[in-house]
């Protein structure tokens, strides 16, 4: 391939990253308003929305490697490419499911038992999980497919973390925009959450389905699957994320051979802790906000709103902090402010409004450790696409995984016995909210160590 091939081109790069822009926008209501909706709105048990959000977990995280080894072997439908067949297939599975999970139970009456309302929703999520898994770990695989050098691969990351703050600034903005127009009717429902707000769910399912496959169309009319070019100055030889073998000795690696690799756990083990703080952090907030802080309902959109703003500006200085100073220490620099807001928690417990600067400091660093985890595995991968989406795939096993044993974990010592929060759970939103971000963020930082201890390189001669 030639050394001055030209880059992937700007609608290029523009038509991959809006393919997972329905994923982001079904995600950012998941992980923000699944918990709220169902304890809140149908008023389920904590234990009961646990099991829900579990379910959904574990059948994301099988699925991923399921998905990443099918993706890896099969050869797609006719000539429209393995990875694009996959993300159809997912896309689909995506919008039949979603608009189910938050509608109330149809059939269902005030004297049903909240067992058969788990057997009712737990196949819509089950589908939605799997469509889900498909979609992601086929638009990540196609990265190391279509840039093969360094900082393309971040800038793509980039990209697509870009989408993915915009979409879930769509979901804040129109979920705020439809509890505006509801206390404008009815002022009196503007402090809690009841029953009364489940259209408000219902119909901001529907609109992100709608706004989501728009843009899924994109990606499949604008993205072509093919060999990446060669970056301009690295005459066809990837640039790695840390010195690695030669490329006269570097193996084929199957899907098995993974498992020998201790790299390969040192990136899983990163991307586990960044995706509990993203998650559970992104979980927790809306409850954070009604319970501990006690502030009216409309914040559980604006909240978010502000996380995911800071996150798309500090997003934006990535790339050139990436090519600096280099992923591991760019990570390093976005965990500072993630233990600078769960000590903000730690000592300001009735912060009130203050939360909003306090939402700046966990958006930006979020974003920041979310894509270089994301890059840190598509330089793990480097040319071994042939297995690149099962490495994918692992990888969001140990997340999806974590996160739901740990929002079992949470929500099975929660203090109260009832849907209405008491005085005890104000303290216990406010510890949780701390742990999964200060707490997690150690963790993190000492699998960073251990990186740069022990530097990433497949082994395997």
């Amino acid at each position: 391939m030639a050394d001055n091939a030209a880059p992937l081109p700007l609608f290029r790069r523009l038509s991959y990253a809006s393919g997972h822009f329905l994923n982001d926008l079904c995600a950012s209501m998941w992980f923000t308003y699944l918990l709220v909706y169902y304890n809140s709105v149908l008023g389920f048990r904590d234990t009961n929305a646990g099991v829900l959000l579990l379910v959904g977990q574990i059948a994301d995280g099988i699925s991923t490697p399921l998905v990443g080894y099918e993706s890896d072997r099969t050869r797609g439908c006719g000539s429209y490419g393995k990875r694009k067949t996959w993300h159809l297939i997912g896309t689909v599975c995506v919008v039949l499911s979603f608009p189910f999970i938050f509608n109330p139970c149809m059939g269902c009456g005030e004297n049903t038992p909240q067992w058969v309302e788990l057997l009712y929703f737990s196949p819509f999520i089950v589908v939605f999980q799997f469509g889900w898994a498909a979609s992601q770990i086929s638009h990540l695989s196609l990265i190391p497919e279509l840039v093969t050098c360094e900082h393309a691969k971040v800038e793509l990351t980039a990209y697509r973390y870009a989408f993915t703050v915009v979409a879930n600034i769509t979901v804040y903005v129109v979920a705020w925009l439809l509890f505006h127009f509801q206390n404008a009717a009815d002022p009196t429902t503007a402090d809690h959450l009841s029953a009364l707000d489940s259209p408000i769910f219902r119909d901001l399912a529907l609109i992100v389905l709608g706004i989501g496959a728009v843009f899924s169309l994109l990606f499949h009319l604008g993205t072509r699957e093919q060999p990446a070019p060669t970056c301009p100055g690295e005459s066809g030889e990837q640039q790695p994320l840390l010195p690695r073998t030669s490329q006269q000795t570097r193996p084929i690696l199957q899907w098995k051979d993974w498992f020998t690799e201790p790299a390969f756990y040192q990136v899983a083990a990163l991307y586990m802790c960044t995706r509990l703080i993203v998650n559970l952090s992104q979980t927790y907030i809306s409850m954070y906000l009604v319970n501990s802080l006690q502030l009216p309902k409309n914040y559980i959109a604006t909240i978010p709103l502000v996380l995911f703003v800071s996150g798309l500006a500090s997003s934006l200085a990535m790339k050139p902090a990436s090519r600096r100073i280099g992923p591991t220490w760019t990570y390093l620099v976005g965990l500072l402010p993630i233990l600078a807001f769960a000590i903000w928690l730690l000592l300001d417990w009735r912060m009130g409004p203050r939360v909003y600067a306090a939402a700046v400091l966990l958006g930006a660093g979020s974003a920041v450790i979310l894509v270089m985890s994301l890059s840190m595995t598509a330089n793990l991968i480097g040319e071994q696409t042939q297995s690149g989406a099962f490495v994918y795939g692992a990888m969001s096993f140990t997340d999806k995984l974590a996160n739901g044993l740990a929002v079992m974990m949470i929500q099975a010592i929660y203090p109260c016995s009832t849907v209405e929060c008491c005085p005890d759970c104000v303290w216990f939103y406010h510890t949780v909210m701390v742990t999964v971000t200060g707490g997690v963020a150690l963790v993190a930082g000492f699998c960073l160590w251990t990186i740069f201890i022990w530097p990433i390189t497949i082994r395997r001669h």
